[in-house]
């Protein structure tokens, strides 16, 4: 066993990230990791402690707030709805007005492209546009 995982509550003590348990933390967790995430070009270790919180947020919020499985129709009209977005703002990514429309009226499917670029706009995990059945 590695010296640093000899004692694992030492390293806690120390200050070591841990287990989001309140909305205090999470709100540390969060800043934190947006501040580690601006920067430019990040070392190794900061690498490291990026995908840790991550992980931690990810968790304590999949555990608080479960997003319910969502047909990507239903997915995407809450997000247009919810940031006060039209069809049109959100043709470039998924190519066109008529391509939204036809999502929206699930005549068309999203493919991997379309998901990861609505992914990024809504800062959402691409998970939320797979649908109710791939739950």
């Amino acid at each position: 066993m590695s010296t640093t995982l000899a004692n694992p509550t030492e390293m806690i003590r120390l200050g070591a990230p841990r287990v989001i348990h309140t909305e205090a933390e999470l709100e540390e967790y969060t800043e934190a990791l947006f501040a580690l995430t601006a920067k430019p070009d990040p070392t190794p270790e900061e690498e490291e402690a990026i995908e840790l919180m991550t992980l931690l947020v990810e968790r304590h919020e999949q555990e608080r707030y479960p997003i319910p499985a969502a047909e990507p129709a239903e997915v995407l009209r809450f997000l247009l709805e919810h940031n006060g977005l039209s069809q049109r703002d959100i043709a470039p990514e998924l190519g066109s007005e008529s391509t939204v429309s036809l999502v929206l009226s699930r005549k068309r499917h999203l493919n991997r492209d379309h998901i990861a670029r609505l992914s990024r706009r809504f800062n959402v995990s691409p998970a939320v546009f797979f649908g109710k059945s791939s739950a």
